[in-house]
């Protein structure tokens, strides 16, 4: 079982979007990878909860989709775009410091790793 469901879920999106558009089944691709990379982000962070991974990675990706459908329905200019999103990038990983967030679950039933020595 994989450590993050990111990346994971982001190759899924992007595939789908491949192939849709190759197939000529997908008329906007824009539109439909920013709701994928939305729709990515909210499930991530249903799945794993909050924790110190998913305060960051789960609002990045939903920003994500979100710059991808301004940019391509307002004409905003990538550089806004880009420099909004690493102040955000930078706003949750300070949050994620924070002591309050838990930290990452280690996944159930998954292989324990050697017992610790004394």
């Amino acid at each position: 079982m994989p450590k993050s469901f990111g990346m994971p879920l982001l190759l899924i999106a992007l595939g789908s979007v491949w192939f849709l558009k190759s197939t000529a089944l997908l008329p906007n691709t824009a539109t439909l990878l920013a709701l994928l990379l939305a729709g990515c982000g909210l499930l991530l962070l249903v799945l794993e909860g909050v924790n110190k991974s998913s305060i960051v990675s789960s609002p990045l990706l939903m920003y994500t989709g979100a710059a991808i459908w301004v940019y391509d329905h307002y004409g905003v200019r990538f550089s806004h775009v880009f420099s909004l999103g690493m102040v955000l990038a930078g706003l949750l990983m300070l949050l994620a410091h924070n002591r309050r967030i838990p930290e990452r679950q280690a996944p159930r039933g998954g292989r324990k790793g050697p017992p610790a020595e004394h």
